[in-house]
């Protein structure tokens, strides 16, 4: 079995667990516990902060200890193991360790899978695999959601648990099964594989002063703050506008995920052909249309249309963020590590953004709120429009780079010996 498949079984199976029971977590807490409204607020809300504490030691781990297969195993295990911790719990603090359990294990496996992948294909062939990892990702979340839907009806809310859990063995399965020369440890780490002598790893200061790469966490920032809360504030508007408001939430989830499936295809194949430049502008462009439909529009047919850009839009970024950061950092030995702060930084971006629309929606009603997202992103887009520009002329400049090694090979090459 070719690496490349051992990558694709791993994200189909970790599709669905890398936040644990995710949005089922208050469903089950309210059905099966009885808990207020504010009490699941206040777990999430908390597990949400420490795990974006962790995200960026989690990267330097990731890069330090070099074994991302071995990391993908723990991280599945913690997530499983907080997940199933989860049933007996019925206190605060008990479940507030477990759940915290299975999201820090999900945060260390989507940068343990980045390294891997890396590790796997290389810097070249990482933006189309980076797309073919999420699809494969969005597919794995469309099984469990199926799966989860289907077995409710017969087993109850603990379908879930039991769901993840298979899961999470398949994935702890499909990791092990790869050949550990499959993958080198170099690239994992964001190494030139042809340096010769073991590289310096650059400082924290050099990857943290690097402005390209602030510029580009402030402007995912702001496109999650847009982003993150619009279909919860979509939902509440649903309640005032349209019969049976759950189910359309529920549609317009699936429509998202069914779109981003190519849209994760197409961004990898197109990250090397067009550049980075239109991907990123796309996804922060879709946006602010996104919030201009949900804004003028009540019918929930029409809607869709907002939702499938939802898709769109995070299609793209979830293909395009690791691979500018990789460009960013390429021979710093600190590629994880950027990546997980880049990562803390949006996901703070996506935190407060339901606090943000809701705070919105009381000053300038349904239109407005609407209107406030969408003003992140445009803030997003021209940050992430003069981002492009600097990252397309490196990428030129690479590209040249690697013309003009050819050119000296080959007139090595030609010379008598």
């Amino acid at each position: 079995m070719a690496p490349t498949t051992h990558l694709a079984l791993i994200n189909v199976f970790i599709g669905d667990i890398q936040g644990g029971l995710g949005p089922f977590l208050g469903t089950w807490l309210a059905q099966m516990r009885q808990w207020s409204p504010s009490q699941i607020g206040l777990v999430t809300t908390l597990v949400g902060v420490g795990t974006l504490l962790l995200s960026g030691p989690f990267g330097a781990l990731v890069d330090r200890l070099g074994r991302p297969r071995l990391l993908i195993v723990v991280s599945c295990a913690a997530i499983l193991a907080g997940t199933l911790l989860l049933m007996p719990a019925h206190s605060f603090v008990p479940v507030l360790a477990a759940q915290f359990l299975a999201a820090a294990g999900g945060t260390l496996l989507l940068l343990a899978v980045t390294a891997l992948t890396l590790g796997v294909v290389g810097k070249e062939a990482f933006p189309r695999q980076q797309g073919r990892n999420q699809a494969f990702n969005h597919i794995g979340i469309l099984i469990a959601a199926g799966l989860i839907t289907l077995g409710t009806a017969h087993f109850g809310p603990e379908i879930a648990f039991w769901v993840l859990g298979a899961m999470a063995a398949a994935a702890i399965a499909a990791t092990l099964a790869m050949p550990a020369r499959a993958f080198n440890q170099r690239r994992a780490a964001g190494w030139k594989e042809e340096d010769e002598a073991e590289p310096a790893r650059s400082s924290y200061f050099q990857i943290f002063s690097n402005k390209r790469l602030l510029v580009l966490a402030v402007a995912l920032a702001l496109f999650q703050l847009g982003n993150g809360g619009m279909l919860s504030l979509l939902a509440q508007k649903l309640v005032h506008t349209a019969d049976d408001p759950t189910a359309w939430t529920a549609r317009y989830v699936m429509v998202a995920q069914l779109v981003m499936v190519p849209v994760a295809l197409a961004a990898g194949s197109l990250a090397d052909r067009r550049g980075r430049r239109q991907l990123l502008i796309a996804a922060c462009l879709a946006l602010p249309v996104r919030a201009a439909l949900s804004a003028f529009i009540d019918d929930p047919y029409w809607l869709i249309t907002a939702e499938i850009l939802d898709g769109v839009a995070s299609g793209i970024i979830g293909v395009a963020v690791p691979v500018v950061v990789a460009d960013l950092t390429w021979g710093s030995g600190r590629t994880q590590t950027a990546l997980g702060t880049v990562n803390a930084v949006q996901g703070a971006g996506g935190a407060l953004s339901a606090w943000y629309g809701g705070l919105a929606q009381g000053w300038f009603g349904w239109s407005g709120s609407f209107l406030a997202l969408g003003a992140a992103g445009v803030l997003a887009l021209a940050l992430v429009w003069w981002l492009a520009a600097t990252t397309e002329e490196s990428h030129s400049q690479r590209r040249r780079t690697r013309r003009d090694e050819r050119r000296r090979a080959t007139h090595s090459a030609e010379k008598p010996a």
